[in-house]
């Protein structure tokens, strides 16, 4: 999976290795420019000068494209999360995170403490941030949660919204067969929840979408001991759900519906 970040006025090219084939990120200057006084008022309390001796190198991320450094910083701490490069109970400084995505502490810190809001990650005073240790339970949890909101919505959507509705969003279904067939967990737990949010955004409840979209990125994150990576016949498995539930909604078949909602959240528990 490699991402570049397009050119831009101003921006400086740094190589960053990415697994066996090398990609090539481009961040802004002004970001990889160290910025006293800009470092010392974004860090949270305690978290300032993390000591950075002792951390295991991480091999260096395939940054995402988008329009600011800390937009990019977040999208890849977060594919980190997915992929299991950011291990549940480790520690992380700023610093170190930094210089593995070629920028200053400060965009990586504020990521990180947008991540610590979400739940993913939670600070250690002087330290850094360490990856929240979730188990089983929890992701059955979040699992019975997402089904309680998305499961009478979809049964509501697929009586009220016409079939040619459906259909429009076949390219929506088939990326997510695309990116299950890639094996990567990280690029089909993205196209995952554009699905659900593409189809939840037919009811026009923005709020029901950002709450279901939470729900379900937290559901994504790692689990205590759990595999790094899910085998790619699950994901297969997974995407051919989006594509069947979408036919029988085109073709209005109800029974069908509730049958494939419901073991679509059966599974995910």
């Amino acid at each position: 999976m490699e991402q570049g970040v397009q050119g831009m006025q101003g921006v400086a090219e740094t190589r960053a290795h990415a697994g066996p084939q090398g990609a090539t990120a481009r961040v802004p200057a002004q970001a990889r420019a160290a910025d006293p006084v800009r470092e010392r008022d974004a860090g949270l309390p305690g978290v300032r000068g993390e000591h950075t001796h002792g951390e295991t190198p991480l091999p260096r991320p395939r940054v995402v494209q988008r329009s600011s450094v800390r937009g990019q910083i977040l999208d890849a701490l977060r594919t980190s999360l997915v992929a299991g490069e950011l291990k549940p109970g480790e520690v992380y400084s700023a610093p170190v995170l930094g210089e593995r995505f070629g920028v200053s502490a400060t965009p990586v810190r504020e990521a990180m403490q947008q991540l610590a809001l979400e739940g993913a990650v939670e600070v250690v005073p002087n330290r850094g941030f360490r990856v929240v240790e979730r188990g089983a339970r929890e992701l059955a949890e979040l699992a019975e949660v997402r089904a309680l909101i998305e499961v009478p919505v979809m049964l509501r959507l697929a009586r009220t919204v016409p079939g040619e509705r459906w259909a429009a969003l076949r390219p929506v279904a088939e990326a997510t067969v695309r990116a299950a067939s890639s094996g990567c967990p990280a690029t089909y737990a993205e196209s995952d929840r554009a699905f659900h949010r593409a189809m939840l955004s037919l009811s026009g409840n923005e709020q029901l979408v950002q709450v279901a979209d939470d729900l379900h990125r937290r559901a994504q994150w790692p689990l205590v001991g759990g595999p790094v990576r899910q085998r790619r016949a699950d994901l297969l498995a997974d995407a051919a759900e989006h594509t069947a539930l979408l036919d029988a909604l085109v073709a209005r078949d109800l029974d069908v519906v509730r049958g494939l909602v419901g073991e679509h959240f059966a599974g995910a528990a």
